[in-house]
């Protein structure tokens, strides 16, 4: 009696572990708190705070080779929009964020995140004009979180098909995802990544391609999901990590399944 006890409460606690096994990645950092600002390193240091299990953020290379952290093509600096990529970086430094911080080289971010106990950083590589520039970026970054001995703690995206191949020929055993929603899970695979990181309008559409990654051993993530019933879209489709900027909101629905 007693084994058959213990067995079945080893299947219910294996049942609750599978009823809860989305893990949270803060959208540029958990940036919707006070004194926060999108892809600021304050918003990483609060995405390590409240234990989020990633902190994602956008990177790029200046026109002077200075890998630096910024979501958007383009930046306003005295009403002017500077095309990052085309800006050298002593101009790009001139730039404040929402919350006062100056735009971060990815060597400072990735110093602050080193002080990081609890989170993991998710790299996004934005995709660049020419592929010598993308090729250039990926490898001075690994370069960087290789020298901090951070590579166990970063995991890296990208929408461009050339950066992520790049990202895992210089950095094999990194988990490395692929964006822009218009791969099958089995293409993914034999291409060697460690999942899919779709929109979840991609996985709606076609939610076998959840359960498809799972049976090749692939892991799923799915952006931007910040409404209630997206987030339970998300949860109710198995999805392994939700990308939000409501991170506190995932918690507090998954808790409650």
């Amino acid at each position: 009696m007693e084994k058959k006890t213990l067995l079945l409460i080893l299947v219910l606690l294996a049942g609750l572990a599978n009823i809860s096994a989305q893990q949270i990645i803060a959208h540029r950092g958990y940036w919707k708190t006070e004194g926060s600002a999108q892809n600021s390193i304050e918003a990483l240091m609060q995405a390590d705070a409240i234990k989020a299990y990633g902190s994602e953020v956008d990177i790029w290379l200046s026109s002077d080779g200075i890998p630096v952290v910024n979501h958007d093509a383009e930046v306003t600096l005295n009403g002017n929009k500077l095309i990052v990529q085309d800006t050298p970086f002593e101009t790009l430094k001139q730039i404040k964020l929402a919350n006062g911080e100056s735009l971060p080289t990815v060597e400072k971010y990735l110093d602050a995140f080193a002080k990081c106990n609890h989170t993991k950083l998710i790299i996004e590589f934005k995709t660049h004009n020419l592929k010598e520039r993308e090729d250039e970026l990926a490898r001075k970054v690994i370069d960087m979180v290789n020298e901090r001995g951070l590579q166990k703690k970063v995991e890296y995206i990208s929408f461009g098909i050339n950066l992520v191949q790049q990202v895992k020929k210089l950095a094999p055993q990194a988990s490395v995802y692929y964006l822009n929603g218009d791969i099958t899970p089995q293409i993914l695979s034999k291409m060697g990544l460690t999942g899919l990181d779709y929109h979840y309008n991609v996985l709606l559409k076609r939610p076998e391609w959840v359960k498809e990654a799972h049976d090749l051993g692939l892991k799923v993530n799915t952006w931007t999901v910040n409404s209630p019933e997206v987030i339970q879209q998300m949860i109710d489709l198995k999805v392994d990590f939700i990308t939000t900027d409501e991170p506190l909101l995932v918690r507090e629905t998954i808790q409650k399944q």
